[in-house]
């Protein structure tokens, strides 16, 4: 043979094992979802969302994905998560049983349902991995579209990496070469969240590649209700590119053409990341062999004629075929493989069962000896064994079944002296078991928000008094000189420096790229600031109104809050929020609807700074810390008056950390952001009638006064004031159950803890609407005055 022939019959060797390998995966896979299936409805798992029907586009679009390259999918992927090596049998299975071990279940350690996908960013110490070796999944989240702004995000850190000089790209960009792979269902392409996500990448013309899984259906809802003219691509049209405009490059393949796929994505790859365009990839006449989910059959609502379509048109099926006509392997080789792939998964699922259900084993046997113990020198022996006897009776027993017969058998033994061993045993087992699934709400590295330490401002003898946006646009002056990775963005942000000039200058200094505009659009603008801050970057993501941030709020809830949780500390979004709102005018520009936030937002740190100084020490504070925050600045006090400090960009805020504003004796007013004005200004008329109050700023509700410092005002005041300009029961209850009830100081107390909010409805436009709508000087002084009189009633007469 000729070194032209070798090459030839080498070069078709290879393409013919790569081909049969994929096949070995997209059948494996199948296997998986099969048996997966079976699983459930044999009780041994909760739920199952499964990937058949997906398999081979899945295949295609693995084979265009690089390291560095980042996927922004949903709970269809398991093909390829396998496909790329980030998911083997026994992961799958682990996941679908919810093993709680980031070993064996290294998406999510059992917290999320199986099929939503992760891979590691940090590794055990919280610390970032090198993202350009490796490839990349953002963890999924279930809510339809809800990975769409997350995927704008991802994609443009490529295009800040290419674009802006002096960030250190180590271990996150290598020329911006990486592109963002986002998956969506045909129906969930019905979002506004989907829609708002193209329109944004279309303008910002970001590396993303958008595959659309098109089987038809939205759980048992035919396209034709989901989808104008029952073809995204089709409706999509207007996005195309041209030599006039930038746009999309729109391709359609249909999901069982093998080869038609790999040539699709292939190109699709090319132009996303050579030219920075996004691509969406219409992928149509796909299958769900079995239903959405585990929760129905899909025969139910389909025909016998699409029934029948769906299994001539499987992909696997076609591939198959496709495989044997071009003599890439004979049935009997296909027949061998499907075989070895059925038995490999059989016996990873063995293997993953086993290694779930081990464990809570050992701990059962360790609680029943300990149990039969307790039962032989107990008066309520024969009860005890009872519960002995059922719990190893459990052929599979769950760590519920443990702690539930421990602490029953407890009252059994309440005054016997069996009580310590076992009370013993429930305290540690707790201690040990807890954590597997409610650690890392938080950072646990060593940037965490507590491990930042306090600097306080310094000013000099010349110091002079200046509007307070000019000492936050300073403050980011010196930030983004600071830290290169650090970007601002968000309506009006760039231009004309943000609605209240506290980005002045800003976009002229340090360029288009860190300092711009965005359109109104609020979720996506939250998710590029997560996706940016997953890859590295430090994004300020900036929604113009408190009141506007009810658009982003669900991707904050269940996307950002939730990250670092649903991964066990293995992603991470140190995204910045900033905000300004409180008081001002009309129903929605004067809204701190803080109770619904700080109730939605756990995971974030939620920051209220009374003036400009405190929220620029938040800033700085955060820039050095690994974790998300939300800044509210002070909507009306951007031009009062605050000295501007010597040493911007250093002095930091601590957070969850009090201030004492005013010390006093007789109450304790705790209250937050703009109202502590109003406070301050009720405090000194109430010195003049002889009542001296003591005034806290909370400064941090999430976390919240982790020194205790209110509970101590307390003790020393015997009486409690919330005031807040939330609905009532809103963020003021919020804060009363944690001074009342976590930090104890009910004990201390010698009057009712009230609180004073603003009224039910949004606040009224104008100066008499505020004051007739959030609590004003007068409200806070006779709310003060009725406790006291209700406390001393001869020293301080009824007013009304």
């Amino acid at each position: 043979m000729t070194s032209t022939e070798i090459k030839q019959a080498l070069s078709f060797t290879d393409f013919k094992a790569q081909v049969l390998n994929d096949y070995k995966i997209a059948i494996t896979s199948r296997e998986c979802s099969l048996l997966g299936r079976r699983e459930v409805l044999t009780g041994k798992a909760k739920f199952g969302i499964f990937g058949d029907g997906k398999e081979v586009p899945q295949l295609a679009m693995a084979k265009a994905f690089k390291n560095g390259d980042f996927r922004s999918g949903y709970y269809r992927d398991q093909t390829f998560m396998m496909a790329i090596g980030e998911l083997s049998i026994e992961q799958f299975f682990a996941g679908l049983y919810g093993h709680a071990s980031l070993e064996h279940d290294p998406m999510s350690a059992g917290r999320q349902m199986g099929g939503h996908f992760a891979t590691h960013s940090l590794d055990e110490n919280g610390k970032w991995k090198n993202l350009t070796q490796q490839k990349n999944s953002s963890s999924d989240i279930s809510p339809t579209a809800g990975q769409m702004p997350r995927l704008l995000g991802l994609a443009q850190a490529s295009k800040i990496y290419r674009n802006v000089r002096g960030i250190d790209t180590t271990n996150f960009s290598e020329n911006g070469n990486e592109v963002a792979w986002g998956t969506i269902g045909n129906a969930s392409t019905s979002e506004g969240l989907f829609f708002e996500t193209i329109n944004a990448a279309g303008v910002l013309q970001v590396p993303m590649v958008m595959s659309v899984w098109d089987d038809d259906y939205g759980i048992s809802v035919h396209a034709r209700y989901q989808t104008t003219k029952e073809n995204i691509s089709e409706i999509l049209k207007g996005f195309q590119r041209d030599e006039n405009s930038n746009g999309y490059e729109i391709i359609r393949v249909k999901g069982w053409d093998y080869p038609e796929l790999v040539a699709a994505y292939e190109k699709a790859s090319k132009i996303a990341r050579e030219e920075h365009v996004p691509v969406l990839m219409h992928i149509y006449q796909l299958t769900q062999p079995q239903g959405h989910s585990t929760s129905g059959s899909h025969e139910r609502y389909k025909n016998a004629d699409r029934l029948a379509w769906e299994a001539e048109f499987d992909c696997i099926t076609q591939m198959r075929k496709w495989v044997i006509e071009n003599n890439l392997a004979t049935q009997e080789e296909i027949d061998a493989i499907d075989k070895q792939a059925k038995a490999d998964v059989l016996e990873g699922k063995k293997n993953a069962w086993n290694a779930y259900l081990n464990p809570i084993k050992a701990e059962r046997d360790e609680l029943t000896a300990l149990l039969k113990n307790i039962a032989s020198a107990s008066d309520n022996g024969v009860f005890i064994e009872k519960y002995v006897a059922e719990l190893s009776g459990l052929k599979e027993p769950q760590r519920k079944d443990l702690l539930i017969a421990a602490r029953k058998v407890l009252r059994l033994v309440i005054k016997e002296s069996g009580r310590h061993a076992l009370s013993a045993w429930i305290k540690n087992y707790t201690e040990d078991i807890q954590p597997k699934y409610s650690s890392h709400l938080h950072s646990q590295s060593d940037r965490n928000i507590f491990n930042i330490q306090e600097v306080a401002p310094q000013y000099n003898e010349s110091t002079e008094d200046a509007d307070g946006r000019m000492v936050m646009r300073n403050n980011f002056d010196a930030l983004f000189t600071k830290y290169p990775e650090a970007l601002v963005f968000g309506e009006d942000c760039g231009n004309i420096g943000d609605v209240n000039q506290g980005l002045e200058g800003m976009q002229e200094k340090y360029g288009d790229f860190r300092v711009c505009d965005a359109g109104i659009r609020e979720a996506t603008i939250l998710g590029q600031g997560i996706g940016m801050a997953m890859r590295g970057l430090r994004p300020i993501a900036e929604i113009q109104y408190l009141d506007y941030l009810l658009y982003a709020l669900q991707i904050m809830s269940d996307d950002l809050a939730t990250l670092h949780y649903r991964t066990a500390g293995r992603q991470k979004a140190p995204l910045i929020i900033r905000t300004r709102g409180h008081r001002l005018e009309g129903i929605w520009h004067s809204g701190s609807p803080m109770g619904m936030i700080i109730n939605a937002l756990r995971g974030i740190n939620v920051l209220v700074p009374r003036n400009m100084t405190k929220a620029a020490g938040f800033y700085n504070t955060l820039m050095e810390s690994d974790e998300p925050a939300l800044v509210v600045e002070c909507l009306n006090g951007y031009r009062l008056k605050e000295k501007m400090p010597a040493n911007l960009g250093e002095f930091k805020t601590p957070i969850g950390v009090t201030e004492t504003l005013k010390e006093g004796k007789d109450i304790t007013l705790v209250s937050y952001g703009s109202t502590l004005r109003l406070v301050e200004q009720a405090a000194k008329e109430l010195l003049e009638v002889g009542i001296d109050a003591e005034i806290i700023d909370i400064q941090s509700l999430l976390p919240f006064d982790i020194n205790h410092d209110i509970a101590k005002s307390v003790a020393k005041t015997n009486r409690l004031l919330v005031i807040d300009e939330d609905v009532p029961g809103g963020a003021s209850a919020y804060i009363l159950q944690q001074v009342i009830d976590v930090q104890g100081a009910y004990k201390y107390l010698d009057s009712k803890p009230e609180t004073l909010a603003a009224k039910e409805h949004r606040p009224a436009y104008g100066t008499d609407g505020d004051y007739f709508s959030k609590p004003s000087v007068e409200d806070i002084f006779e709310k003060v005055y009725s406790i006291m009189y209700e406390a001393k009633p001869e020293e301080f007469p009824e007013l009304y």
